[in-house]
């Protein structure tokens, strides 16, 4: 029961994934990848991964897809199209590879293998939120940086289109 289960919702998530990269109005295609995380969040379920499904669901769908859906409502299309390039656009680029390559050094330089060597330790609530308050907190405040500085942009281009 529980593989008949999986397939479908593997199928599902695939199936609502590539409904997103293939739909021709950019809401529906919004849409289509709040339910393809949705399903991720799905498969976590099946695999006991409580924790991590519910941070899938309050993470993916609760921020990024609705900061995804704001920026789509507040921004008009053709206003995506009309952008040339130039200063800002690699100003954009370098900002871009600065964040990730920051983010992507905490990350590796971590201790959460070697801390805890067995994998069928489990981890507590309380553990994961220290963890995430004490030792994670850099990667934390750039998240939510990266997703205020989007928030800002979409409002600035908002803004410039009214005139």
């Amino acid at each position: 029961m529980t593989d008949i289960v999986f397939i479908s919702v593997s199928l599902l998530t695939v199936g609502f994934a590539i409904l997103a990269l293939e739909a021709r109005e950019l809401v529906y295609g919004a849409v289509a990848l709040s339910i393809s995380f949705l399903g991720a969040a799905a498969l976590f379920i099946l695999l006991d991964s409580i924790f991590i499904a519910i941070f899938q669901v309050l993470v993916y769908v609760g921020s990024i897809a609705i900061l995804i859906v704001f920026v789509i409502m507040l921004v008009r299309r053709e206003k995506w199209i009309s952008i040339k390039g130039g200063n800002e656009r690699t100003l954009g680029i370098i900002a871009a590879v600065l964040l990730f390559s920051t983010m992507g050094y905490f990350s590796l330089s971590t201790s959460l293998t070697s801390q805890y060597p067995d994998p069928s330790a489990l981890f507590n609530f309380t553990e994961i939120g220290s963890q995430l308050i004490n030792e994670y907190s850099i990667i934390l405040q750039l998240t939510g940086l990266a997703l205020a500085v989007s928030i800002v942009g979409a409002l600035t281009m908002a803004k410039f289109e009214n005139r």
